[in-house]
């Protein structure tokens, strides 16, 4: 079992660098479920994940308090605010605008009630 952790974590950290590039692909939560996996298989692969310089604060901070920081708050408001442009300039139809709206507004709303870290 702790190779299939393993590697649910490498495919995991594999699409958040995926994400560093493709703005639509969100980096952290892959890596967030990669440190699960992680700890679950590789102890070593675990303490890389959490020691990375940048990865590994954004998982620390929503391993111990749940936080999200103030910058990645800012970067996913304004993704989200982007995608939901592109949408009204693509225009769809009002019933797909109605829905993208009410589930980026929940995921919005989740984003900003957490703790900044």
């Amino acid at each position: 079992m702790r190779v299939i952790w393993a590697i649910l974590g490498l495919i995991s950290v594999a699409l958040g660098l995926i994400g560093v590039v493709l703005p639509l692909l969100p980096t952290v939560p892959f890596m967030l479920l990669a440190a699960f996996f992680f700890a679950r298989s590789s102890e070593r692969l675990h303490a890389w994940l959490i020691e990375h310089p940048t990865f590994g604060p954004s998982i620390v901070d929503w391993q111990t308090r749940g936080a999200i920081s103030s910058k990645g708050k800012r970067i996913a408001t304004l993704s989200i605010v982007a995608v939901f442009a592109i949408a009204l300039i693509m225009g769809l139809r009002p019933m797909l605008l109605i829905i993208q709206a009410i589930t980026l507004g929940a995921v919005l709303t989740f984003i900003w009630t957490r703790p900044n870290s």
